[in-house]
C-alpha cells in the first residue's frame, strides 16, 4: 500500500514510522524546510500523562473573561472578528461543565498513558536519543491551600493509574537540589512519578532517519493545497510542486488540517493556540533543574535538554499569527528567574512561538471520517502532541492495517465544526 502522510511534525513522522515498519510505502509531505519545526519544536518538552486535564473546564470561562479585561492569564484571547474562532469558542464553552471536563480528561489520560508506554518501547527498541528523563515531573505550588486543592484535583488521575506524591518544599529541594534557590517561592509540589521529559524535535529528526532506512521519503518545502476526491475516495493530493497519488492519505497537518480537509467538505473543529517558549544554554549546572515540571500558579513549564533549558507558557488565541514581541516573554523570564536563579544567562535565550492545534473538547481527532474511505486523520492534539504522538500514530496505523488498536478510539472521532 502506498500512503501519503501530510505533515512532518512528531505526529506525521511517528505515523510514517508505524506504517513503514509494517510494509507501507510512505511519502511524508512537509511545508517547512525541516521536520518538527512548529508545535513539535516549540513545546515545553513534558511527557506528562499527569498533566492531561482538559482545558475546557468549569474554571476556564473565568480565566478567559479576565484575559478579555486585560489581565495576563495563562490562557489569553485577543478579541478579533473571526467566525472560525467564535464557532470554536462556543463549542469550547459547552464543554466547560464538570461532567464534560471529567469525560474529556479521562479520554486524554488514557491516550497519554498508552502513548507514553509506546514511546518508551519504541525508544528502547530503536535506540533513539532525545535528551530523555523518565524519573517524573514536579508540579509546583506557591500556596499550601492550592497544593491541597491540587492533590484533590490529581485524585482523578491517581484513580486511573497515575502515581503521585505530595512533597514539601524541603523534599522538593532534596529530590532536585536546583530548587534550593526557590525555597522562598514555593510551598511544595506534586511529584508525578510516572511523567518525564524529552526533546520532541530531536526525537522527530532521529526517528525520521530510521524511517528513511525503512524506505520513507520526506519531501520538505512542499505546500499541500488541495485534496482531490472522486466517488468517496481521495484520488490525489495537489501541492505547489506536484500531484501526489496513493492508496491512502493521512492528514497530520496540525493547525493547517482544517484548511486542507475543507477542500473535500470536512470541517474540522481545530483552531490554533499560540504558545511561547525560550531555549537557553545552562551556565551553572547545579542551578539548573534535572526534573521538568510546571509552576501551577503561572502555568510556566520547563524541561532540561542536555546542556540547555526549555521554558514555555501561554495559550494565546490570536488567529494564525506567529508574531511575538519580547514583552510576550516577560512572565516566562520572571518565573524562570525566580525558580532557577543563576542557571542561565536569560538575556541570551532564543525566543520563539508555535501554533498548537486545539479541539474545543480536548481529545484529538484520530481515525477515518465518514466521507472518504481512504482519508485518515491524526490531528488536533493541542499542547499534548508530544505526549500523545506515539500512541495516536500506533493506533491509527493498526486501524489502517485492519487490526484492532490497543486503545479504544471511540473518544477521538472525526468530528465537524458546527456551523
Amino acid at each position: 500500500m502506498r500512503t501519503v502522510v501530510i505533515g512532518g511534525g512528531v505526529i506525521g513522522v511517528t505515523t510514517a514510522y508505524y506504517l513503514a515498519s509494517q510494509g507501507h510505502v510512505v511519502t511524508v509531505v512537509e511545508q517547512r524546510s525541516e521536520l518538527g519545526r512548529d508545535a513539535t519544536g516549540g513545546n515545553a518538552g513534558l511527557i506528562a500523562p499527569g498533566h492531561s486535564f482538559a482545558w475546557a473546564s468549569p474554571r476556564a470561562p473565568a480565566m478567559l473573561l479576565r484575559s478579555l479585561r486585560g489581565e495576563r492569564t495563562a490562557i489569553r484571547v485577543k478579541p478579533r472578528l473571526d467566525p472560525r474562532f467564535v464557532n470554536w469558542g462556543v463549542q469550547f464553552l459547552r464543554e466547560c461543565t464538570p461532567h464534560r471536563a471529567r469525560v474529556n480528561t479521562l479520554a486524554k489520560l488514557a491516550l497519554c498513558q498508552y502513548s507514553q508506554r509506546e514511546l518508551y518501547r519504541l525508544v528502547d527498541e530503536e535506540g533513539i536519543e532525545y535528551d530523555e528523563h523518565r524519573l517524573g515531573a514536579l508540579y509546583l505550588y506557591r500556596d499550601d491551600r492550592q497544593l491541597e486543592l491540587g492533590m484533590e484535583r490529581m485524585r482523578l488521575l491517581a484513580e486511573h493509574g497515575q502515581q503521585i506524591e505530595a512533597l514539601t518544599a524541603e523534599q522538593v529541594a532534596r529530590l532536585d537540589p536546583a530548587f534550593t534557590g526557590a525555597m522562598g517561592v514555593i510551598k511544595g509540589a506534586i511529584h508525578g512519578k510516572g511523567d518525564g521529559t524529552g526533546n520532541s524535535e530531536k526525537f522527530t529528526v532521529n526517528l525520521a532517519k530510521i524511517c528513511e532506512k525503512l524506505g520513507v521519503e520526506f519531501h520538505t518545502g512542499v505546500v499541500a493545497t488541495e485534496l482531490i476526491e472522486h466517488h468517496g475516495r481521495i484520488t490525489g493530493l495537489r501541492t505547489d510542486h506536484e500531484l501526489y497519488r496513493a492508496d491512502d492519505y493521512v492528514l497530520a497537518l496540525g493547525v493547517g488540517s482544517p484548511f486542507l480537509s475543507r477542500t473535500v467538505g470536512q470541517n474540522l473543529p481545530v483552531y490554533p493556540a499560540k504558545g511561547y517558549s525560550l531555549t537557553v544554554d545552562i551556565t551553572d549546572d547545579k542551578a539548573a533543574p534535572t526534573y521538568g515540571g510546571v509552576d501551577e500558579a503561572t502555568l510556566v513549564a520547563w524541561s532540561r535538554f542536555g546542556s540547555a533549558l526549555r521554558v514555555s507558557s501561554t495559550a494565546e488565541f490570536d488567529g494564525y499569527s506567529r508574531q511575538f514581541t519580547p514583552g510576550d516573554f516577560a512572565n516566562i523570564l520572571a518565573v524562570a528567574g525566580e525558580l532557577f536563579p543563576g542557571a542561565a544567562d536569560w538575556d541570551r535565550a532564543t525566543l520563539r512561538s508555535c501554533l498548537r492545534p486545539m479541539t474545543p473538547d480536548g481529545p484529538p481527532i484520530i481515525g477515518r471520517g465518514r466521507r472518504h474511505e481512504n482519508l485518515y486523520y491524526n490531528t488536533g492534539h493541542g499542547h499534548m502532541g508530544w505526549t500523545m504522538a506515539c500512541g495516536s500514530s500506533r493506533a491509527l496505523a493498526d486501524l489502517m492495517l485492519g487490526r484492532r488498536p490497543a486503545i479504544d478510539l471511540t473518544p477521538f472521532p472525526v468530528r465537524s465544526r458546527r456551523r
